[in-house]
């Protein structure tokens, strides 16, 4: 079952606007794992050459996340959840 609304079922990068440090896009990858009744989304630098690991965020069946990670200030979450959330696939 996925999370309450969401439609990010394939990569897509994300402009994060960070408040201490230069801005940049970012990888929202799904994961491939089953956790459940739970959608984890896994976050990584998108045009470093090491594709720096930055955490997870994991959707519940109603909608709610969590940050799963230490690198993103709470700001930078929202940022990432919202963009999930309300992400519409360009035609």
């Amino acid at each position: 079952m996925i999370a309450k609304n969401i439609r990010l079922l394939q990569e897509a990068k994300a402009w994060l606007k960070r408040k201490h440090g230069p801005d940049e896009v970012i990888r929202v990858v799904p994961s491939l794992e089953n956790h459940g009744p739970v959608t984890a989304y896994h976050l990584y630098t998108a045009y470093d050459q090491t594709h720096d690991f930055l955490g997870s965020i994991l959707f519940d069946v109603k909608g709610y996340w969590i940050y799963d990670g230490d690198l993103l200030s709470v700001t930078e979450q929202e940022q990432v959840a919202n963009f999930i959330i309300n992400y519409q696939e360009r035609l």
